[in-house]
């Protein structure tokens, strides 16, 4: 980094042949958006986002049939790879042998094992990471917080993020493994400006992963994500970063150059001021395109969305698209309208109200049916 810049003195933390911490480079990460289970497909994409420069490639892995096929990935590429784990917690038997890191949400641990505390998972979960030669992650979402921290703080969502993040630290510290990053993401820039920083100012010590969630969109995603680095990384927070952008899979090594471009922007000193106003008017949010998407649709649909509500850029309103049920039914509750794609419909939704369910061809104009009550209610 230039030497304008302090980074904090966050510690040293192997990721395969990568180190994150204060004493190395930022790498640069993604994700992988072919299904895990495609072994061919997801080995040509990780070979097209090396060479597109990215330094660590996550995947994600549900079940046990996404394990095996991760088993295979591994012989097939030299890759840093992390998994992503979701709702089942103790599927990290099966996937930490083959990867370099785990990351876990906080706010799904709860799915499995209901009456069995939260710490003793997150033991699990570093004991089998420490077997494997594993680091982790632990990854707080806005649209997933642990349901205790959410009920603890009803009106500060960046807090309970927070509060959830530090204690998390706290369980992995008693426990003696400290080969761990955290990562704060909202898809509000601003947002994971905040909960960052805050973060950082209590946990110095702790490498940070940033990135902003369902930043959508190129070149408005890409915008999104410059404001939150730009805020950050020039005063020394951050780490290691993600950008997340909805592209169909041809694409997607686009996410890393990306990232290697607000990099070179930030040391050079080409930083982007905030325009005035930005953020009023509409919003639209949409998940990066991962394995997890059962209809790539999704993508054209995410497009259709924007092309179609230009109408409506002077309101300030978010529309949510997210293309799949594993957090497309949560991270959608706090849009005015939301999205969220199956295989062959896809749920709309008035913030947390069902509204129906449409076929591809149909949800476009109910979704401007709906769009236009909201307009007409707010004049």
């Amino acid at each position: 980094m230039s030497k304008q810049i302090q980074r904090n003195p966050t510690r040293s933390v192997r990721v395969g042949s990568v180190q994150i911490g204060s004493e190395h480079g930022i790498p640069v990460q993604t994700m992988t958006a072919t299904h895990t289970q495609e072994i061919d497909e997801t080995l040509s994409q990780i070979a097209d986002m090396r060479e597109a420069g990215a330094d660590i490639v996550r995947l994600a892995c549900d079940n046990k049939k996404d394990a095996r096929a991760l088993a295979e990935i591994r012989k097939g590429t030299d890759a840093n790879l992390v998994v992503d784990l979701q709702e089942n917690y103790r599927l990290v038997t099966e996937v930490a042998p083959h990867v370099d890191k785990v990351r876990y949400n906080p706010g799904h641990l709860y799915h499995v094992e209901k009456d069995k505390p939260v710490r003793d998972k997150v033991e699990f979960i570093a004991s089998v990471a420490a077997e494997n030669d594993c680091a982790l992650r632990v990854g707080v979402n806005c649209g997933s917080v642990d349901p205790a921290y959410k009920e603890k703080y009803p009106e500060d969502g960046i807090a309970a993020m927070v509060r959830c993040a530090v204690d998390h630290c706290a369980y992995l510290d008693d426990f003696g493994f400290t080969r761990f990053v955290v990562s704060l993401k909202d898809s509000d820039p601003q947002k994971v400006v905040e909960a960052n920083r805050l973060f950082a100012a209590e946990r110095p010590d702790v490498p940070l992963h940033l990135g902003v969630t369902e930043a959508g969109l190129p070149p408005d995603g890409v915008i999104k994500t410059r404001i939150a680095f730009d805020q950050l990384i020039t005063v020394g927070v951050g780490d290691t970063i993600r950008v997340s952008l909805t592209l169909p899979n041809d694409r997607k090594a686009e996410e890393v150059e990306a990232g290697h471009q607000i990099l070179e922007d930030i040391r050079a000193g080409r930083l982007r001021a905030v325009p005035e106003h930005w953020g009023e008017g509409l919003n639209i949010i949409a998940c990066p395109s991962c394995s997890r998407v059962e209809n790539m649709a999704f993508i054209d649909l995410a497009r259709e969305v924007k092309e179609m509500s230009v109408y409506a850029q002077e309101h300030d309103l978010t529309i949510a698209v997210m293309g799949c049920r594993v957090n497309g039914p949560g991270e959608t509750d706090d849009a005015d309208l939301g999205l969220w794609c199956g295989p062959r419909t896809v749920n709309l939704k008035r913030k947390e109200e069902p509204l129906g369910s449409y076929t591809y061809d149909e949800v476009l104009d109910r979704l401007r049916e709906e769009l236009d009550k909201l307009i007409a209610a707010r004049t």
